[in-house]
């Protein structure tokens, strides 16, 4: 019996120039947020990132060494898990947090409110994280462990992840007072908000499943008015039998209204699915003139 052959995806070397790039300004975005705004604060990340500053604090070694100790068994967790990609672009990432966290620590803090600190901090280190989730890399390990998880219990990778960080704010309570853990809890609200933005971006797009009975109309109206493309789905009710058709397409959050008038106004019996969409690959999918 032949033995499968194993697929392997050449990229272009300019794909992973461009990959270690960002993870390398997204490190040194993230180290300026820790180092000049969050940790002279007392306020922390969640996280591996924020028990490595605590760590840190505790015994007075640099936070770069407990930032790759910690992080080793989520890596090899990671490689066999998600994937050799993921683990390698985790790995540079994490040194590169280390080596530019040990740079900028010799360095003034930019400010002593901790408010202050925790909102800009977190805009900031949210960014360096942001560009490093999409390069394919990870500075926390406990969405590795969220990962698992939730293969293997009935809690979803966003509860597992909001259970380990409250546990790791609460530490932070104990260790610096319980005012800087709200204030860290501030700070882990901020970053992860900033990281959605950077992944999703600001001009979020949706698609759109629409079933309806009017299907040409809908398609000429959202072609003229809307200039977005339509894909066409043959369907079938699964209770009555009867032929349905089932539009697709893509709009951005503004266009998401005018859509909604458009379709209610050929066919107010229509259902609409509304998703988000995170990224478009291919197609011509281009910012048009609503009217």
């Amino acid at each position: 019996m032949e033995e499968k052959k194993k697929i392997v995806q050449h990229r272009p070397k300019s794909f992973y120039v461009k990959k270690y790039l960002t993870i390398f300004f997204g490190a040194i975005i993230a180290a300026v947020g820790l180092e000049l705004f969050l940790i002279p604060n007392e306020v922390i990340d969640g996280g591996i990132v924020g028990v490595s500053i605590m760590m840190s604090s505790l015994t007075g070694m640099s936070l770069g060494v407990f930032l790759v100790l910690l992080n080793i068994p989520f890596l090899y967790l990671g490689y066999k898990q998600i994937g050799q990609n993921f683990a390698i672009a985790t790995l540079v990432a994490i040194c590169f947090l280390a080596v530019w966290s040990a740079v900028f620590s010799p360095f003034p803090q930019v400010t002593d409110d901790p408010f202050l600190a925790a909102i800009f901090g977190g805009i900031i280190d949210g960014l360096g994280v942001g560009l490093i989730i999409r390069a394919g890399g990870s500075l926390d390990g406990t969405e590795i462990v969220a990962i698992i998880m939730d293969k293997k219990s009935v809690f979803s990778v966003g509860e597992v992840v909001m259970f380990i960080n409250l546990f790791i704010l609460s530490s932070a309570g104990l260790l610096y007072g319980w005012d800087k853990a709200m204030y860290s809890l501030v700070a882990y609200f901020v970053i992860s908000k900033m990281i959605d933005v950077v992944i999703k971006g600001l001009d979020e797009s949706y698609a759109v499943m629409i079933v309806t009975n009017e299907h040409d109309e809908i398609t000429s109206a959202l072609n003229d008015r809307l200039g977005r493309g339509v894909t066409l789905l043959h369907g079938a009710g699964g209770y009555t039998g009867e032929s349905k058709e089932v539009l697709y397409c893509v709009v951005t959050r503004l266009e998401v209204d005018k859509l909604k008038e458009i379709v209610l106004e050929k066919d107010e019996n229509a259902f609409v699915t509304i998703n988000a969409v995170h990224d478009i690959i291919g197609g011509r999918f281009k910012k048009k003139a609503i009217h």
